[in-house]
């Protein structure tokens, strides 16, 4: 194989995707690419520069220009840094997520962060979470998964986080925020939110992150088995 592998896990908000690609790649001792978060850091950027989030050309220069850090958590997951201020829990907020979905549906900002993700492959491997990422980042990526949820299970799992941390929120606003997103994505010019034809869908409501992180493996060893040998156990 010419390239380090690549295992795709695309899917909408709330579907798991991001803890399941956590664990695989922590199993795999793959590096972790979280594109979401890279959107996330643009919008977040463009807040702080008073860039406006409709404002394509400008938002692109701002992606264009990103000054990151992506480096393993202790805890698991990535810390992540925008000009040197750690940003972590700041682009998990639902102002920046929404700012974010904005700014995704923009061809110019992800033609600007195009390269940037792709950068991420890497030996021995790469884990890579987003709603393109089997169909325009990495196209011939050896595994891509389809990762989704009912909306209602989405919901009830975003309302849990957030009340975990404190945070007092609405469930029926959270689903309608969902929904809407799921529209965006999936409605959007550039790069819809759709599963890629040679995708193995998976559908996680109702089950545990340990049951779909063995259901991804289980493809990875079909796949890759030869290549990763006991690394895939």
């Amino acid at each position: 194989m010419s390239e380090a592998p690549v295992i795709c896990i695309d899917g909408p908000s709330g579907s798991g995707k991001g803890t399941v690609c956590e664990q695989v790649a922590r199993r795999l001792a793959f590096h972790l690419l979280d594109s979401g978060a890279l959107y996330r850091l643009t919008a977040l950027a463009a807040m702080r520069a008073n860039v406006p989030v409709d404002d394509e050309a400008g938002v692109a220069a701002v992606a264009r220009d990103l000054h990151s850090e992506f480096e393993p958590a202790p805890e698991g997951g990535l810390r992540i840094w925008l000009n040197g201020d750690n940003v972590t829990a700041v682009i998990r907020t639902e102002e920046v997520g929404m700012n974010a979905s904005r700014v995704a549906a923009s061809a110019p900002v992800r033609e600007a962060l195009l390269e940037r993700q792709r950068a991420f492959r890497r030996p021995p491997g790469l884990v890579a979470d987003g709603r393109d990422m089997g169909t325009i980042v990495f196209p011939s990526a050896e595994v891509k998964v389809f990762l989704t949820a009912s909306a209602e299970e989405r919901a009830r799992r975003r309302h849990k986080q957030l009340k975990e941390k404190g945070i007092g929120v609405n469930l029926r606003g959270l689903l309608e925020d969902i929904e809407a997103r799921d529209r965006r994505d999936s409605s959007r010019a550039a790069a819809p939110l759709v599963p890629a034809v040679d995708a193995v869908r998976v559908d996680s409501t109702g089950l545990t992150v340990e049951d779909v992180t063995e259901r991804v493996l289980g493809l990875v060893r079909e796949r890759l088995g030869e290549v990763l040998g006991k690394g895939c156990g």
